[in-house]
C-alpha cells in the first residue's frame, strides 16, 4: 500500500566546504549558497520540481506531495489523486483541484453557491440558510417560514 506523504520543504544553508552534500536530483555535489532538504535527502534549488509541471517546489511554498514514487506540487497531487464530487446545486463534477464552497455535508462550484429560489449570489459575509438541502438567501428564507412551505416537507 501507498502512502500519501506531505513534505516540508527547508531551505538550509550548504555545509562547509569538503562536507558538501550531493543533490537527489542529478546526483552532482551541491556547491550552491542554499541547498534543500525533502523526502530526507539534500536538493539543488532547480532539481527540486514538480513532476508533472517541473515547477520549482522551493518556490511553490512549504509543501510537496509524494505518492507512487511521483513528488507533485499540490495542485498536481489533488488532480491525479484527489477525490472529486459532484455539487450540490447542478449535479456537476466538480474537479478535485478546484475551489469550493461547502455547507454541512453539501459541496457547490463557487458559481453555483446561490439562492436557489432567486440565484442571488452569496458576496463574503453574507448569511445563507440550508433548509431541506437547498442554500437560501435570508429573504427567501423567511418568507418561506412566513407562509409555511417549508413545514410540508420532509426535512
Amino acid at each position: 500500500m501507498v502512502l500519501d506523504k506531505e513534505d516540508g520543504v527547508p531551505m538550509l544553508s550548504v555545509q562547509p566546504k569538503g562536507k558538501q552534500k550531493g543533490c537527489a536530483g542529478c546526483n552532482r555535489k551541491i556547491k550552491d549558497r542554499y541547498l534543500l532538504k525533502a523526502l530526507d535527502k539534500y536538493w539543488h534549488e532547480d532539481c527540486l520540481k514538480c513532476a508533472c509541471c517541473d515547477c520549482r517546489l522551493g518556490e511553490v511554498g512549504s509543501t510537496l506531495y509524494t505518492k507512487a514514487n511521483l513528488i507533485l506540487c499540490r495542485r498536481d497531487y489533488l488532480r491525479l489523486f484527489g477525490t472529486t464530487g459532484n455539487c450540490a446545486a447542478c449535479s456537476k463534477l466538480i474537479p478535485a483541484f478546484e475551489m469550493v464552497m461547502r455547507a454541512r455535508d453539501n459541496v457547490y462550484h463557487l458559481d453555483c453557491f446561490a439562492c436557489q429560489l432567486c440565484n442571488q449570489r452569496f458576496c463574503v459575509g453574507d448569511k445563507f440558510f440550508l433548509k431541506n438541502n437547498m442554500i437560501l438567501c435570508q429573504m427567501d428564507y423567511e418568507e418561506g417560514q412566513l407562509n409555511g412551505s417549508f413545514e410540508s416537507q420532509v426535512q
